[in-house]
C-alpha cells in the first residue's frame, strides 16, 4: 500500500511540475547561440514593432520573465533572450510582440485576460489570508460549520486564479501560432522551424504550468488545515 501511495504521489508531482520542467527544458535546449542569425531577440522585437507601426512600444531588457506589459506598452525580454541570437530568443521575442499586436488591435481575449489579471493577485492574497485565519476563527467560535464555510470560500477564491490562467490559453496560442510563427518563417531558416514551433508551444503553455503550481499551493493548505 505504501508503494502505491508513493507512486501516486510521484505521479501527482509529475503532473504539477512536469509542464514547467518541459517548458524550461525546451527553452534551454534551443537556446544555443546562432552566429548566423542576423540579429538578437531584442533587435527582432524592435524591428517587428516598427514594421507594424508600433514604434511607441518599448523593448526592454529585464532580469527574468519574458512578457508584454500592456499598461506600460513594453515588450520585456529576459537578458538571455534580449541579447541572444538563438531559436529560443527570436521565438520568444516574436511571441511577446504578438501580444503587442493583439493589444494594438484590441484583441478581446487579451483584453479579458488583462482585466482578470488586475485582480488575480489580490484574490490569491485574500484567499491565503482567509486560510491562515481559519484556525483562529475556529478557536474563537468553535463552530465547525463556520470553519468549513470559510475554508470553502477561501479555496474558491484561490481557485479563481487557476481559472484565469486557463482563460489565457487562447491568447497565448494566438500569439504563438497566428502571429509569431508566420513572422519566424520569414526570418529564420526552414530547418529551424521545428525547434521554433517547440519554443512557441513552450511560450504558450507557460500559464498552464503556473496554474498547476497554484493547484499545488491549494493542496498544501489542505494539509495544513485539519477539520
Amino acid at each position: 500500500m505504501i508503494v502505491i501511495y508513493a507512486l501516486l504521489g510521484l505521479a501527482f508531482l509529475g503532473l504539477i511540475f512536469g509542464p514547467g520542467a518541459w517548458v524550461a527544458a525546451t527553452m534551454l535546449r534551443h537556446g544555443g547561440e546562432r552566429p548566423d542569425y542576423p540579429g538578437t531577440g531584442g533587435e527582432l522585437a524592435r524591428h517587428l514593432l516598427d514594421e507594424a507601426g508600433l514604434s511607441h512600444v518599448k523593448v526592454e531588457r529585464v532580469p527574468a520573465g519574458d512578457h508584454y506589459a500592456p499598461d506600460e506598452k513594453a515588450v520585456r525580454l529576459s537578458a538571455g533572450n534580449f541579447d541572444g541570437r538563438s531559436v529560443t530568443a527570436v521565438a520568444v521575442a516574436a511571441h511577446e510582440v504578438g501580444h503587442a499586436l493583439q493589444h494594438a488591435e484590441g484583441y478581446r481575449p487579451l483584453m479579458l485576460r488583462q482585466s482578470l489579471a488586475r485582480w488575480a493577485g489580490g484574490i490569491t492574497r485574500i484567499g491565503a489570508v482567509m486560510l491562515m485565519a481559519t484556525p483562529v476563527i475556529f478557536a474563537v467560535t468553535h463552530s465547525p460549520a463556520l470553519l468549513v464555510a470559510q475554508a470553502v470560500g477561501a479555496f474558491a477564491i484561490m481557485f479563481v486564479t487557476v481559472v484565469i490562467h486557463v482563460l489565457t490559453l487562447p491568447t497565448e496560442f494566438n500569439a504563438s501560432f497566428s502571429r509569431a510563427l508566420p513572422v519566424l518563417q520569414r526570418f529564420i531558416p526552414e530547418h529551424d522551424m521545428k525547434a521554433a514551433r517547440s519554443v512557441l508551444w513552450a511560450a504558450a503553455l507557460t500559464y498552464v504550468a503556473s496554474a498547476l503550481v497554484t493547484l499545488l499551493d491549494i493542496t498544501r493548505w489542505l494539509r495544513i488545515i485539519r477539520f
